[in-house]
């Protein structure tokens, strides 16, 4: 029988099976913490696993008052670095969930 209709049942049980494991690995990025750094670890971020900026630790042997561009070219590049790490955890749990949504026969997804 072409184009036959999934049970509605069934995708609506797959899809709040999803919708739980969506909300588990949301709360799971929450609680996780990534670094990145720069100036080969004069500077670290620490982001939540959603990007959130949690820390940031600079060695005193940077701060330069008359060189507050390079301190702030630092920060900058160890909240990139950090950002980049927490957008590579959220693809690690979120992308297998992701791409089951087109498991669920449903359009657009």
């Amino acid at each position: 029988m072409p184009g036959a209709q999934p049970n509605m049942a069934q995708l609506l049980q797959q899809a709040q099976m999803m919708q739980q494991q969506m909300v588990a690995a949301q709360e799971e990025l929450a609680q996780a913490e990534v670094s990145g750094s720069a100036g080969g670890g004069l500077v670290t971020a620490t982001v939540n696993g959603s990007g959130d900026l949690q820390a940031l630790v600079i060695d005193p042997t940077v701060i330069d008052p008359d060189d507050a561009e390079t301190l702030a070219d630092l920060v900058v590049a160890a909240v990139r670095d950090a950002a980049r790490a927490a957008q590579e955890l959220q693809a690690e749990k979120m992308g297998p969930l992701a791409g089951g949504l087109g498991g669920l026969g449903l359009p657009g997804m």
